[in-house]
Protein backbone atom coordinates (compact mmCIF):
# COMPACT_ATOMS: atom_id res chain seq x y z
CA UNK A 1 0.00 0.00 0.00
CA UNK A 2 1.42 3.39 -0.91
CA UNK A 3 0.39 6.58 0.88
CA UNK A 4 1.86 9.96 0.02
CA UNK A 5 5.14 8.57 -1.19
CA UNK A 6 5.68 6.43 1.91
CA UNK A 7 5.33 2.69 1.95
CA UNK A 8 3.03 1.65 4.77
CA UNK A 9 2.83 -1.98 5.70
CA UNK A 10 -0.49 -3.55 6.50
CA UNK A 11 -0.97 -3.59 10.24
CA UNK A 12 -0.55 -6.98 11.82
CA UNK A 13 -3.48 -6.23 14.10
CA UNK A 14 -5.88 -6.26 11.15
CA UNK A 15 -5.06 -9.84 10.17
CA UNK A 16 -7.15 -11.62 12.85
CA UNK A 17 -10.16 -9.25 12.56
CA UNK A 18 -12.19 -11.39 10.09
CA UNK A 19 -11.58 -14.46 12.24
CA UNK A 20 -12.65 -12.61 15.39
CA UNK A 21 -15.81 -11.33 13.68
CA UNK A 22 -16.69 -14.85 12.55
CA UNK A 23 -15.93 -16.24 15.98
CA UNK A 24 -18.13 -13.65 17.70
CA UNK A 25 -21.02 -14.32 15.29
CA UNK A 26 -20.77 -18.07 15.91
CA UNK A 27 -20.65 -17.43 19.66
CA UNK A 28 -23.79 -15.29 19.50
CA UNK A 29 -25.61 -17.94 17.46
CA UNK A 30 -24.63 -20.64 19.96
CA UNK A 31 -25.73 -18.42 22.85
CA UNK A 32 -29.13 -17.81 21.27
CA UNK A 33 -29.61 -21.52 20.59
CA UNK A 34 -28.77 -22.32 24.20
CA UNK A 35 -31.25 -19.66 25.38
CA UNK A 36 -33.95 -21.09 23.11
CA UNK A 37 -33.42 -24.63 24.42
CA UNK A 38 -33.44 -23.37 28.01
CA UNK A 39 -36.63 -21.38 27.39
CA UNK A 40 -38.38 -24.44 25.95
CA UNK A 41 -37.17 -26.52 28.90
CA UNK A 42 -38.52 -23.97 31.37
CA UNK A 43 -41.88 -23.81 29.61
CA UNK A 44 -42.26 -27.58 29.69
CA UNK A 45 -41.26 -27.94 33.34
CA UNK A 46 -43.37 -24.98 34.49
CA UNK A 47 -46.46 -26.48 32.88
CA UNK A 48 -45.92 -29.78 34.67
CA UNK A 49 -45.49 -28.10 38.04
CA UNK A 50 -48.54 -25.91 37.45
CA UNK A 51 -50.61 -28.96 36.56
CA UNK A 52 -49.40 -30.76 39.68
CA UNK A 53 -50.28 -27.75 41.83
CA UNK A 54 -53.74 -27.50 40.30
CA UNK A 55 -54.39 -31.20 40.86
CA UNK A 56 -53.20 -30.89 44.45
CA UNK A 57 -55.49 -27.90 45.05
CA UNK A 58 -58.45 -29.74 43.54
CA UNK A 59 -57.79 -32.73 45.80
CA UNK A 60 -57.63 -30.44 48.84
CA UNK A 61 -60.91 -28.80 47.88
CA UNK A 62 -62.58 -32.18 47.45
CA UNK A 63 -61.30 -33.31 50.84
CA UNK A 64 -62.64 -30.11 52.46
CA UNK A 65 -66.05 -30.65 50.86
CA UNK A 66 -66.14 -34.22 52.16
CA UNK A 67 -65.16 -33.07 55.65
CA UNK A 68 -68.02 -30.53 55.85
Amino acid sequence: MRMVGIWVEKGWMLDPVPFLVLLSILFLIALHLFALVYWIYRLSTDNKSNQNQQQHQQQQQQQRRKAH
